[in-house]
């Protein structure tokens, strides 16, 4: 059994991949974009963040300038895709492998401690609650935010123009969308996202570090594709939920798989775990869909 502290820790990360969680539903599912720059400008968030809150800024300041970063981080994949002619898969891993240096840069060092700076999470600390406890509670309310501004935005004439991008682009050019400046919008603010994501991963962790992108792409995707094996993503609002619920569930699988002594699970192991869990992911909805129909005509 998980103890109370390893509870709240995963649901405090599984919150944060949320956020990474909304930025891949962005690019991959409304806008059919395969963007790997996350595993970039989720570090790049980080390090923005951590750099400015060291040289004095206010936090929530700092978070909003690692979103602008992310944001240009995305922009830069999707102008190679839409003005240069190269494949969205090629300039997303340019970009990614581009960030690397760039985050070094930002830091001047692999890594920047935050331990005694003050972060978006200090004044919460004076509540009545406990130390676990408090990370929930910020990034319940963050995401609920993001998640409200996402849906609104999606449900505006703009994000009904990037929906109509993603379908069809043909019909959506046809109808008068610019198409190219809709997939640069889109992919912007799905990164915009995930920068935040790193912003505030580094502050609750107390550390920014240029490896902390590894493997994010795979943690966003099993989050999305887990959440929507759990909810039906029939409504914007359904599939937003899906990746706030497929992140948490991802995170708590993760946990008990390591706390699991019978399994004999290390950290090592992580890796592992997550291959298995995103195949589960993807074949369970396509076995129950089966069973379903089986059922159905042995019944009839």
């Amino acid at each position: 059994m998980l103890s109370e502290i390893a509870l709240y820790g995963a649901i405090e990360t599984g919150l944060i991949y949320g956020l990474v969680a909304f930025g891949i539903y962005l690019s991959f599912r409304v806008l059919d974009f395969p963007d790997l720059t996350v595993d970039g400008s989720f570090p790049l968030g980080a390090a923005v963040a951590a750099m400015l809150i060291i040289a004095g800024w206010n936090p929530w300041l700092a978070t909003g300038a690692a979103i602008l970063a992310g944001m240009a981080a995305g922009a830069v994949t999707a102008i190679l895709n839409v003005k240069l002619n190269i494949l969205n898969l090629l300039a997303s891993i340019l970009t990614m492998i581009a960030l690397y240096s760039v985050n070094l840069r930002i830091m001047g060092r692999p890594n920047v401690a935050l331990l005694t700076e003050e972060t978006v999470l200090t004044p919460w600390y004076d509540l009545n609650l406990a130390y676990h406890q408090v990370p929930v509670l910020l990034f319940i309310i963050v995401v609920l935010v993001s998640l409200f501004l996402l849906w609104r935005f999606m449900k505006s004439e703009t994000g009904l123009a990037m929906r109509a991008t993603g379908a069809n682009a043909r019909m959506a050019r046809a109808q008068g969308i610019a198409t190219g400046g809709m997939i640069i919008l889109g992919v912007a603010l799905s990164n915009g996202l995930v920068g935040l994501a790193g912003a505030l991963f580094a502050q609750s962790q107390g550390a920014a570090d240029v490896t902390m992108g590894v493997g994010v792409i795979v943690i966003g995707l099993a989050s999305l594709i887990g959440g929507e094996a759990v909810i039906t993503p029939n409504s914007v609002i359904k599939a937003l939920i899906a990746c706030v619920v497929g992140a948490i569930i991802y995170r708590l699988a993760i946990a008990f798989a390591l706390n699991a002594d019978f399994l004999g699970l290390q950290a090592q192991d992580l890796n592992l775990i997550t291959a298995v869990l995103v195949t589960l992911a993807i074949v369970l909805p396509g076995v129950r869909t089966s069973v379903a129909a089986r059922f159905t005509r042995k019944k009839a």
